[in-house]
């Protein structure tokens, strides 16, 4: 069977229907587009395990009868139903007809055996099930599951009967009553916690096998090796031997023979590897010596970790991919934790795909596995999260047993889907316990991918960080941003930021209590602010070693509002194509090619042995030096650049001396030289267009007028060089980092000074405190005393940085401006990192220019300055959320006289 045809059915498609009856599913509080196409006979009518496909299989989708119920152990067999519900939707869905919670319930339908299946075994196959079942076939007890995100299955062959069989499942799901691996599902649902999703909610299907029959397929693509590692699990063929074959286009490209339960290699000779860009599938097909035959598919692709260009990185096929994301929670207003249709279940990923995303991180959930196909065939990479235990208790060892068995469950069943990079098993310290124990054990059943051993963990989590994994993983709202660099062997991301909300009428889920982290007014407003917080991404990649990100979220989920599309599908909250934009953008940013316009930055040497050395220029001449924190200011200044828009080519860049204005790296006869401009040749000599590093890592740049010569260093000069062979790739490869001096414009430490307004028409108010707060008055040399020291300050050295700077009051000494819930005011430090960076702000040249004029940016907002609104003093950003964000004279308002101090 070739992948395509899995967008169909896998062969004979039998439907039998339930108990005939009028059923009517209820009215769901927002509709979908696909709502109305959900068939009530034949619901989610595709082949629903695409990795492990037979060509005879009967769906059992459709309306059962359905009853509450006090426990699960007294089957109503034989016994008519009052109530009707349709498989597979939850019952709290509207889609199902029931659309309330039971703890305990039942459900029964009737089914015949196709005549053809006569001589084979039948499997009775339950994609999900929440939370624990009972099964019965005619009355027999066939076994007792728990888990709810997990796939099970029954030969029922020795329970049939000529004619119909009766089928009953009992289920029984808590929810957050017991310690259950429930993600976000509460039964006192509300804010980020979502209505539960309880009992049957993936496709329940019958199909024929042989006795011996193939239950799973263990791909793993060994790319180094030129083949794919297969271990073919079986029942009832223990040492049978197994032949598989891998197909491109039909034509079989590979075949090997090897033994149930054991790995063994097929040759893919000149593999086509999967990416993002290129998702290319193999197919796969696999055949027990006894007969029994399944088809399947596959992506070869490499993943690891690896230091390029100084950093450590995660590695697709070997090489840095940025991996740009959503938090894909995956509930629908219809049908909860159930697409409506498999084009609904599509639809979310082909939006994430076509605004310019690469990955989508499975937020505590796990999806059925036609989700995983389309991710697979798409190209979107996934974090693949481990729903959560309730947050709030620890678990139980009960519920810690439950947690294990659960996760090593959803690792097991998901080891061959192509697109899965990485696992987190905890989120926020959400049920934390063992968190070091936990990663090592996930990388014990699973090397071959990433391990996230708490996503957030430096928000939520009450455990230190025990450093166990491959990632460190920082959430930050609004964001984006990390406070913890990547290390020698982790990998640093920021797995959740965002969360802009905009609010729909009519589109809305209808409760109170709507949430987003930060609300925007209107549809541009709101694609404004995703394209300013997301160009940040720019420079975390770079100065940073950023590695990941993750936006919240896709879609708005109930109350929250933070969505790219209303909750309901219905309407798109942004601006699609600027979205597409900003997010191309930043994966340029990890391949090099994007560099962090009009902002300060520092060139570093990604040469092994010499990474403690920048570009700087010296006496006109540009070199390399070793530069830390104990160097002299001037080396650290001559070492930092403004990225402008390239001189001669706007697609380029030029680099502008910090500490000289107007002059320019440029090459000449060769060498690198800081100039100001002399005519001629000058503006294409000092462009240089960024591509990919040479060395794997960071970026190189090409002379915009010497194609194939690159600036290069070499014995502590910098020249433009060809590729001469030897370290050249490295030494051609620099880190586009955080600047070594962060400040723009100068200020004079230990100096006092007043900071007056520059808008036009209140230019005679000034910043000055006044009960803690911040404000602007109009003081002038003739106020009283009082007034004219609360508009004075002493310049201090940044308390976190000390190339920018922290303002004290000159009357009440050890009390410094900070910003806290934006407002900026007075307060004594308290030694905590906190304080120290929201007291540090970097002078910039004036964003509305004027001599002598400097705009105040926050050390760890940034993008926020201070502004005057109305009376008071903000950090402000333009076109934020906030009132005082607004973009209307913005740059007047952050402007500041740096002035004579009036007291």
């Amino acid at each position: 069977m070739t992948v395509a045809a899995l967008t169909a059915s896998a062969g004979t498609l039998i439907v039998t229907t339930g108990p005939a009856a009028a059923f009517v599913p209820k009215t769901p509080p927002l509709v979908t587009p696909w709502t109305n196409q959900v068939s009530t006979t034949n619901p989610l009518p595709e082949y629903p395990r695409p990795q492990l496909t037979r060509p005879d299989w009967q769906n059992l989708n459709g309306i059962w009868q359905f009853a509450g119920a006090s426990n699960i152990n007294t089957p109503p067999v034989n016994q008519t139903l009052a109530e009707e519900v349709l498989v597979p939707y939850p019952i709290e869905s509207a889609l199902s007809g029931i659309m309330r919670h039971q703890d305990y319930m039942y459900y029964r339908r009737t089914f015949t055996v196709p005549a053809g299946w006569s001589g084979r075994n039948v499997q009775l196959n339950f994609g999900a099930v929440d939370w624990q079942s009972k099964v019965w076939v005619n009355g027999t007890l066939l076994g007792t599951h728990e888990g709810g995100y997990d796939k099970f299955s029954y030969d029922v062959t020795s329970t049939l009967r000529a004619g119909a069989n009766e089928v009953i499942v009992g289920v029984w799901d808590p929810t957050n009553g017991q310690d259950i691996p429930v993600g976000k599902q509460r039964t006192n649902r509300g804010g980020i916690f979502y209505t539960p999703s309880s009992g049957i909610w993936q496709t329940v299907w019958l199909e024929p096998t042989n006795p011996a029959r193939i239950t799973r397929l263990d791909t793993t693509p060994n790319v180094g090796a030129g083949g794919l590692d297969l271990v073919v699990q079986a029942a009832n063929a223990s040492g049978q031997a197994v032949t598989a074959q891998v197909l491109s286009g039909g034509t079989v490209v590979g075949t090997a023979t090897g033994t149930v339960g054991t790995s063994f290699r097929i040759p893919v000779p000149n593999a086509h590897l999967w990416t993002p860009d290129d998702p290319f599938l193999y197919d796969l097909r696999v055949t027990l010596a006894s007969g029994d035959a399944v088809g399947g598919y596959f992506g070869m692709r490499s993943l690891g970790k690896a230091m390029l260009g100084g950093t450590l990185r995660p590695t697709l096929n070997g090489k840095f991919v940025f991996q740009l994301g959503t938090l894909d929670q995956g509930y629908w207003p219809d049908g909860i934790s159930t697409a409506p249709t498999d084009t609904a279940l599509r639809f979310d990923l082909e939006q994430q795909k076509a605004l310019g995303f690469n990955m989508v991180r499975k937020h505590i959930k796990v999806e059925n596995d036609r989700w995983f196909y389309w991710a697979d065939r798409l190209g979107l990479m996934v974090w693949q999260d481990m729903p959560a235990l309730a947050s709030g208790r620890d678990p139980s060892a009960i519920g810690r047993t439950r947690f294990e068995k659960e996760l090593k469950e959803m690792i097991d069943e998901h080891k061959g889907i192509t697109s899965i990079v990485q696992w987190v098993p905890f989120n926020e310290g959400w049920g934390e316990y063992d968190a070091g124990r936990i990663a090592d054990l996930v990388k014990s059943w699973d090397s071959t991918r990433l391990v996230n051993h708490n996503s957030g963990s430096n928000c939520c989590d009450s455990d230190p960080d025990p450093g166990n994994g491959d990632v460190i993983d920082d959430h930050m709202y609004v964001g984006p941003g990390i406070t913890r660099a990547p290390t020698a062997t982790r990998i640093a991301v920021n797995g959740e930021y965002g969360g802009l909300g905009l609010r729909v009428p009519n589109h809305e889920w209808p409760t109170a209590g709507k949430f987003a982290y930060e609300w925007l007014p209107d549809t541009n407003s709101l694609t404004n602010r995703y394209v300013q917080i997301t160009s940040k991404l720019v420079d975390l990649i770079s100065a940073n070693g950023l590695s990941g990100s993750v936006y919240t979220e896709p879609t708005d989920v109930e109350e929250e509002l933070n969505g790219f599309y209303t909750y309901d599908r219905q309407i798109q909250k942004m601006n699609f194509a600027s979205v597409r934009a900003v997010n191309l953008r930043v994966l340029g940013a990890a391949t090099g090619t994007t560099l962090p316009l009009n902002k300060l930055a520092s060139l570093r040497v990604t040469t092994p042995g010499f990474t403690d050395r920048y570009l700087r220029h010296s006496n006109g001449t540009a070199n390399t030096a070793v530069i830390n924190g104990s160097s002299p200011t001037s080396d650290k200044q001559d070492a930092t650049f403004w990225v402008r828009p390239g001189l001669s080519n706007s697609a380029c860049y030029s680099f502008e001396s910090r500490n000289f204005p107007g002059q320019y790296l440029r090459h000449r006869a060769y060498r690198v030289y800081r100039e100001a401009s002399t005519g001629g040749t000058f503006n294409a000599d000092a462009t240089f267009c960024a591509r990919p590093g040479l060395s794997g890592g960071g970026t190189s740049l090409e002379a915009s007028n010497l194609a194939g010569y690159y600036l290069r260093h070499r014995n502590s000069e910098v020249w433009m060089d060809p590729n001469n062979g030897g370290s050249f790739t490295n030494d051609a490869t620099w880190s586009v980092v955080n600047p070594l001096w962060r400040s723009g414009a100068d200020l004079t430490v230990g100096q006092n000074r007043s900071f007056r307004v520059t808008t036009a028409g209140y230019d005679t108010r000034y910043l000055r405190h006044r009960d803690s707060l911040a404000r602007t008055d109009v003081i002038s040399s003739g106020s009283v005393l009082q007034d004219r020291q609360d508009a004075t300050f002493t310049v201090r050295a940044g308390l976190a940085d000390s190339t920018c700077y922290t303002f004290e009051s000159v009357n009440y000494p050890g009390r410094f401006l900070r910003h806290a819930a934006y407002r900026v005011q007075t307060a004594t430090n308290d030694g905590t990192t906190t304080f120290q960076q929201d007291a540090t702000f970097c002078a910039q040249p004036g964003l509305n220019g004027g001599s002598g004029n400097v705009s105040l940016e926050s050390f760890n907002y940034a993008g926020y300055y201070w502004r005057h609104y109305g009376e008071a003093v903000y950090i402000a950003t333009n076109g934020g959320g906030n009132a005082w964000d607004n973009p209307g004279g913005f740059n007047a308002d952050v402007t500041w006289n740096n002035a004579a101090p009036l007291g």
